[in-house]
């Protein structure tokens, strides 16, 4: 008699949802949204690609649930991070603890940094670093309001950290001989902090005149 084939195990639904989104992260880090397909993604995990739609709906459904993890994850770091300690030390924590990140979850960094879904769309960086800028902002104002400062600064400086880590934690993973991620991020602090330490609480221009010269 001819043997049957194995037919896929059956998994309960938390447990097939939480494969899913692993399957979905790695084919979206390697492929982008727009090149990433139900199709790769069913195959990979051995389900049928009506099991994807109803549990996520579509693509752009696990891409929204597969991104929003890993921003949280980013997130819960950075607060962490930022518990305890003096300022410059917060800071250095804040920039290793984001380096560890990209070191730890290459493929969750891989998506952050891809083409995002047409509703991510926004300006050449891309989009989902606003997404996390936005969500770290939050973590900042805090920071900020407590130390007596302007809580509606705090986005800015959030856009300018999570930018320069992000770009510097690009250039990291891509180079041949990496120094280690303490190393990267005592001098991101290193940098940050000589603006940090002297930050006036209202900041201006010194010549805004300037501005307006040729």
């Amino acid at each position: 008699m001819a043997r049957e084939e194995a037919r896929p195990t059956r998994l309960p639904a938390a447990a097939r949802r939480a494969q899913l989104v692993d399957v979905g992260r790695a084919v979206f880090a390697k492929r982008g949204y727009e090149a990433a397909s139900v199709e790769e993604i069913a195959e990979r995990a051995k389900v049928s690609k009506p099991i994807v739609y109803e549990h996520f709906g579509g693509k752009e459904g696990l891409y929204a649930v597969v991104v929003d993890r890993e921003i949280e994850q980013i997130v819960t770091r950075l607060v962490d991070a930022m518990s305890s300690g003096s300022p410059r030390e917060r800071l250095e924590r804040t920039a290793l603890a984001f380096l560890t990140y990209v070191q730890d979850e290459p493929e969750g960094f891989a998506v952050l940094l891809r083409d995002a879904a047409p509703s991510k769309r926004s300006g050449q960086m891309p989009a989902l670093m606003y997404d996390l800028a936005d969500r770290v902002g939050g973590v900042f104002a805090e920071q900020f309001r407590n130390a007596g400062y302007d809580p509606k600064a705090a986005p800015i400086y959030a856009h300018a950290l999570v930018g320069m880590v992000a770009f510097v934690g690009q250039w990291w993973t891509e180079t041949r001989k990496p120094p280690p991620a303490e190393t990267v991020a005592s001098h991101l602090a290193a940098l940050a902090w000589m603006g940090l330490r002297h930050l006036p609480r209202r900041p201006a221009l010194l010549s805004p005149s300037s501005r307006r010269r040729r």
